[in-house]
């Protein structure tokens, strides 16, 4: 476990992140932080049908709690990180499009109005389970049928199936919108930030 070992991080085991995402895993290390990735085994959309009833923020928080967790328990006395992000459009949770018509359809509904991607995350430990969440909103622009088609073959199937709306703001989907409020790496679904922050109280890292 060596090669996720660096001088920041001053836990004895590496950190775990919960998450197949190869952006948030891009995004500890542009931090220092390597983490060993374990992908969390949780059925998304069970938790999502018993959550019923809970604000988008809180249905984000409650699906990082959960791989977490999940990851927590199969490697005890490990600190783990897990995230997940929501997008919500006026209440609405969009999930992955499935293929190019349902991100066709996605974006169709997006253009020319502002959606919130709430970006949560849950550290757990031994003794230690705190969830918090950050909120960034985008507005894309009046996107007309052309511009979209054009963006869809540009961005391809495999980038437009891999995120909510149908877009990675840090690949062509930059092109779809004219406004971003919010850190940057919320947007990409790990507020590095107040993590880090979180990290530092928690006697973790050698930059405090």
């Amino acid at each position: 476990m060596a090669e996720y070992q660096t001088g920041l991080w001053l836990a004895e085991a590496p950190l775990i992140l919960a998450s197949g995402s190869r952006t948030r895993a891009e995004l500890l290390a542009s931090a220092g932080l390597a983490a060993q990735i374990v992908r969390p085994s949780v059925d998304e959309r069970a938790i999502e049908t018993e959550a019923q009833g809970l604000s988008p923020s809180d249905l984000a928080r409650r699906l990082a709690q959960a791989k977490a967790r999940e990851v927590a328990e199969r490697h005890p006395g490990r600190m783990t990180i897990g995230a997940d992000q929501v997008l919500d459009l006026d209440g609405e949770v969009f999930h992955k499009p499935a293929d190019l018509g349902e991100a066709r359809t996605h974006l169709s509904r997006l253009r020319g109005r502002t959606h919130a991607l709430h970006s949560a995350v849950a550290i757990v430990g031994d003794g230690i389970g705190e969830v918090f969440h950050e909120t960034a909103h985008l507005t894309m622009r009046a996107l007309g049928a052309e511009a979209i088609e054009a963006y869809l073959a540009l961005a391809g199937e495999d980038r437009v199936t891999s995120s909510v709306g149908g877009y990675q703001l840090e690949g062509p989907g930059i092109h779809l919108f004219e406004r971003v409020e919010g850190d940057h790496s919320t947007v990409l679904g790990l507020p590095l930030i107040p993590l880090l922050a979180r990290l530092r109280a928690m006697g973790l890292l050698a930059i405090a």
